[in-house]
């Protein structure tokens, strides 16, 4: 579930595909990280609808890797997606689902689920286009699996270009934020910092546009890392008051901003 961009310059929050009621106050709950609230709207089509089960059950995984909870809550929204998917892309949009579960399974330590990862986004792969909707969402969590199981930047770099290029070409803004920011992450690694600045600032910059503020405060401590003091200082100061807004989500970014000095 990537998300999505805003429309002719109007209100980023009324993205691609949030034009209703529903949709919008689905975003809004979503980008403030109340998933269970976005999810519950969704309830009443879910048993027949194939889009709105899948969107309910990637609202809660989504909810899994931010909070490191709620794992049987989304892996039964995902067998329901599973069960009323039919055609191809809608089965493989469920499987890129179910990989991407099981990638948060063991990146946060909760059950080694790598090789379910793999064969899940693998059968995407099958089913889903090359030009299709949901190609670039699933290039960008087969980064996510080179780069975090596999330790292949190589890899990584590859599937995050063909989901950057596709994400553009989507106009998907949301999902642009997080390429941006994950090709700016290897950039650092290898110590390319105006590389890694750019995109980190890239992809702070289309969140707070969007208004997405649950995933704000990572794109500031990521954006902090390479700048100096006082900026620095600055930036990890705002994460931290957006990381206690939220009432500590996401759980991850914890360590990363107690293990840096305050500003």
């Amino acid at each position: 579930m990537s998300g999505s961009d805003s429309k002719d310059g109007d209100d980023p929050s009324l993205a691609y595909g949030k034009e209703t009621p529903v949709q919008t106050a689905i975003w809004r709950l979503r980008s403030r990280g109340c998933w269970t609230d976005a999810a519950a709207l969704l309830l009443p089509r879910a048993a027949d609808d194939p889009a709105a089960a899948l969107q309910r059950a990637a609202l809660l995984i989504e909810r899994c890797l931010y909070t490191e909870k709620g794992w049987a809550e989304a892996e039964e929204a995902l067998r329901a997606a599973e069960a009323v998917a039919h055609a191809d892309e809608e089965r493989g949009a469920a499987a890129c689902e179910r990989g991407y579960l099981a990638y948060a399974s063991t990146l946060l330590g909760v059950r080694d689920r790598a090789d379910e990862a793999r064969a899940a986004l693998g059968r995407a792969a099958a089913l889903i286009g090359p030009s299709a909707q949901g190609r670039p969402l699933l290039d960008f969590r087969r980064g996510l699996i080179a780069q975090n199981l596999g330790d292949s930047p190589q890899a990584a770099r590859a599937a995050y270009r063909r989901a950057h290029a596709g994400a553009t070409a989507q106009n998907d803004t949301l999902l642009l934020s997080s390429t941006w920011r994950h090709l700016a992450g290897l950039a650092l690694r290898e110590g390319e910092l105006a590389e890694a600045r750019h995109g980190f600032a890239e992809s702070l910059r289309i969140r707070e546009e969007l208004g997405y503020l649950v995933g704000t405060a990572p794109a500031l401590a990521s954006l902090a890392d390479t700048e100096t003091e006082p900026e620095a200082g600055r930036l990890r100061a705002e994460a931290r008051r957006l990381f206690r807004l939220l009432g500590g989500v996401p759980t991850w970014l914890a360590v990363q901003l107690t293990t840096r000095p305050a500003a």
